[in-house]
C-alpha cells in the first residue's frame, strides 16, 4: 500500500521529536558501541512523549526507516533487556529494507545483515556500506533486484540457526559471500567484543 504524503510527514515529525531525546539512550547505545554522534546520523530517538498512536512505545528507542523521499516507517526497540517484545512496529506497517540509502553510496559491493542496530554498526562503525532486514524471515523478492547490480554482496550471518538459514536462502537468490559470525554472536556483539578490524578481516575486506 502506497503511503500518503501526510503519513510520511507525520512519520518525519515524530522522528524529529524523538531524536531530541536520544541522550536518554546514551548508556544503552554506549554498551553497544554506538556513539551519540552515530545515533544522530541514523536519526535514532527515544519516545519520551509519544505522538498519537505511539503510546505503546513510550520509553523505547525509535528507529526510522529513511529513504530519499523521507521517513517511510518507524520501529521501536526496548531499552530494557527484560522487556518483551524487544521490537515493536506500527499497526499494519509492511516490512521494509533498512538503510536503503547505502545502496547508492556503496561502490562495487555491499553488506546485508539482520537487525537495524547491526546495520548501523556495519555501516557507520565498521565502515562497510550495508542494508538490513528486521529479522531472518523478512527478506522479500524485490530486495534481490535492488542488490543485483553489485559485484559482491556480503551476507553477515548471525551465529545461530536462523542466521545460517537466512544466509543460505540469500545465496540461492544472489551470488553472495557468506560471512559466518561465531556461535551466539551477531554483527553488533562481535564488533563490541572484537572490533571493526575483526569484522573486516572475517569478510576479507582490508
Amino acid at each position: 500500500m502506497k503511503q500518503s504524503a501526510s503519513q510520511k510527514e507525520l512519520l518525519g515529525l515524530a522522528t524529529q521529536r524523538y531524536a531530541e531525546n536520544i541522550y536518554l539512550a546514551e548508556d544503552y547505545l554506549k554498551n553497544r558501541g554506538i556513539s551519540i554522534a552515530i545515533a544522530r546520523l541514523a536519526s535514532l530517538g527515544v519516545v519520551a512523549e509519544p505522538e498519537i498512536g505511539h503510546e505503546a512505545f513510550k520509553g523505547r528507542l525509535s528507529i526510522p526507516y529513511v529513504t530519499k523521499t523521507g521517513v517511510v516507517d518507524l520501529r521501536f526497540r526496548s531499552l530494557n533487556p527484560a522487556v518483551e517484545p524487544k521490537y515493536m512496529g506500527t499497526t499494519g506497517a509492511e516490512t521494509k529494507m533498512y538503510n536503503v540509502l547505502d545502496v547508492e553510496r556503496a561502490g562495487d559491493w555491499i553488506g546485508v545483515c539482520e537487525g537495524e542496530l547491526d546495520t548501523i554498526t556495519l555501516s557507520s562503525c565498521v565502515g562497510i556500506p550495508c542494508v538490513g532486514v528486521p529479522g531472518a524471515n523478512s527478506w522479500k523478492k524485490h530486495y534481490t533486484r535492488l542488490l543485483a547490480d553489485f559485484e559482491r554482496v556480503f551476507v553477515f550471518a548471525d551465529g545461530d540457526q536462523p542466521g545460517t538459514e537466512f544466509a543460505r536462502s540469500l545465496a540461492r537468490e544472489l551470488p553472495v559471500t557468506i560471512v559466518q559470525l561465531p556461535d551466539g554472536e551477531d554483527v553488533n556483539s562481535a564488533y563490541v567484543k572484537y572490533g571493526a578490524a575483526y569484522i573486516k578481516e572475517k569478510a576479507g575486506i582490508v
